[in-house]
């Protein structure tokens, strides 16, 4: 057997054709700013699962009544609502009884929207240290808020329905139609608005950490500029009305309710409003979303 010396070695690697290499997997950067890149999600479906169970697991992980504060917090707060809105300052359930059910029809929905877009909007910076160590598609991370989040709607709108059913044995029947079945409309018309949002405010949490503060307090604020614990006819001749107005979330919640009780205000313009309003948030988000991505690791 022939050997070669280490000159002959290095002359033979510098003079012969570099052999041709073939990869399973070429990280590239984005060039469009509107590619999602939704079947390199797909493909990582399984790991999208399992970040859908680790948010909704860890969320209560070493708490004594762990998934059970789904139900008890917004059971707690129904009866605050009631308390304070319906026996204190007698605003009215636009015909919604008994009132139990309208304030926790409107707490279910709110609940919805506030933890995804809560979640979405800090997702860069709490997982920033996952994002330095392998590669997988960015954008699995808020889709897992949003789908672990429909687990948690899942448990407090069977709790409302359970109520319902309690209620309808003491002579308040359900309104039951095939109007239902927009109530997952509804839930995914919520959750794009909240990733688009989320989304953007994320990005923009990466540089400017302020906004995750701002963001709890504004979320609060928001519910009392949504119609959850009062029905929009209460307002129909105030002035400022049109603040509730231009709420994306009003109709929805509007809605929701109109769905279940067959009672409130159910205005499809207003619908395709909340719809518009949606899809151009992600627009947004998802141009903001590229262009953050290929940097934000040199700012979290």
């Amino acid at each position: 057997m022939k050997r070669l010396t280490l000159q002959e070695n290095t002359v033979s690697a510098l003079t012969d054709p570099p052999k041709r290499e073939h990869w399973d997997l070429i990280l590239e950067p984005k060039v469009a700013v509107f590619d999602l890149q939704l079947r390199e999600v797909w493909r990582y479906r399984d790991l999208l699962w399992l970040f859908v169970r680790r948010d909704f697991v860890a969320q209560y992980r070493q708490t004594v009544l762990g998934f059970l504060w789904h139900v008890i917090q917004p059971l707690l707060t129904t009866l605050m609502f009631l308390l304070v809105f319906g026996r204190i300052a007698n605003i009215p359930t636009d015909g919604v009884e008994p009132a139990l059910l309208f304030y926790m029809a409107g707490i279910t929905v709110w609940n919805y929207f506030s933890t995804c877009l809560t979640g979405t909007s800090t997702v860069f910076v709490t997982n920033a240290a996952i994002f330095g160590k392998v590669y997988f598609p960015r954008l699995v991370l808020p889709l897992s808020v949003a789908l672990s989040n429909i687990i948690r709607f899942g448990i407090q709108f069977a709790l409302l329905l359970g109520f319902m059913i309690y209620f309808a044995f003491n002579g308040h029947p359900i309104h039951i139609s095939w109007s239902w079945l927009g109530i997952p409309l509804l839930v995914v018309l919520m959750a794009g608005l909240a990733l688009g949002l989320g989304i953007i405010i994320s990005a923009m949490t990466t540089k400017y950490r302020d906004l995750a503060v701002l963001m709890t307090f504004a979320i609060q604020l928001a519910m009392y500029a949504t119609p959850v614990a009062y029905p929009l006819s209460f307002l129909k001749h105030r002035s400022y009305i049109w603040i509730i107005n231009i709420n994306p979330m009003t109709s929805i919640v509007e809605a929701f309710r109109y769905i279940l009780f067959g009672k409130g205000t159910f205005d499809l313009s207003a619908l395709a409003y909340s719809l518009g309003f949606a899809i151009v948030s992600l627009i947004i988000g998802i141009v903001i979303f590229n262009k953050v991505e290929k940097t934000f690791m040199d700012t979290v």
